[in-house]
């Protein structure tokens, strides 16, 4: 009998719950006829971008990506040419083994790789999402990014802007007079004569 009426109180205890919920607006996606928008800096999938202009890759096979990676998801080939600089041969992500953390786009001072926000990638063969450097292209070409180098170039130019004006009024340091003393720090030894 005890039973019974525990089963009935809980019962009643969820109907309850139910009830509070029935007039208000479903929050549940109908996926896949609907799809929730996915804010800018999620962490998605990883891909490579390119150059809008010219359609290069933005890499510069510096590497700092994959030494960044914690799992070590991300490998890259870059042997160094004639001219002593590295040129990419290959850049392959595992995103079996990918834990989605963002180090390696926070490394990146190039803008070339980023955590889109797509996320449909299912598949039933895990070879499928180990990605080459054609379909990393390829996956980030349409993904919106701002470039880290105008973002740098637009902060020294307000900084130039922002510079106040020395007397001179070229913008340059003025030299120290002569006549002003010499002051020291309190790391500095006195010569044998001085007292502090």
């Amino acid at each position: 009998m005890k039973r019974v009426l525990n089963g009935f109180k809980n019962l009643i205890k969820g109907m309850t719950i139910t009830s509070k919920h029935l007039g208000r607006h479903a929050v549940t996606v109908q996926y896949p006829e609907e799809r929730d928008k996915i804010p800018e800096r999620s962490r998605g999938i990883v891909v490579l971008l390119s150059d809008k202009e010219t359609g290069e890759l933005n890499c510069t096979a510096c590497m700092l990506c994959m030494r960044s990676c914690p799992t070590a998801a991300i490998r890259i080939e870059a042997p160094r040419g004639e001219d002593k600089k590295r040129h990419l041969k290959s850049f392959v992500v595992d995103h079996t083994i990918c834990c989605f953390c963002g180090l390696c786009e926070q490394a990146c001072n190039f803008s070339a790789i980023k955590m889109a926000n797509k996320y449909e990638f299912s598949t039933l063969d895990k070879n499928d999402l180990i990605w080459d450097m054609h379909k990393l292209q390829e996956m980030g070409r349409d993904v919106p990014y701002e470039s880290k180098k105008k973002k740098a170039a637009e902060k020294d130019e307000t900084r130039e802007a922002g510079k106040p004006k020395t007397a001179s009024g070229d913008g340059e340091k003025t030299e120290k007079k002569e006549d002003q003393p010499e002051v020291k720090s309190d790391n500095q030894e006195n010569s044998p004569g001085e007292v502090k």
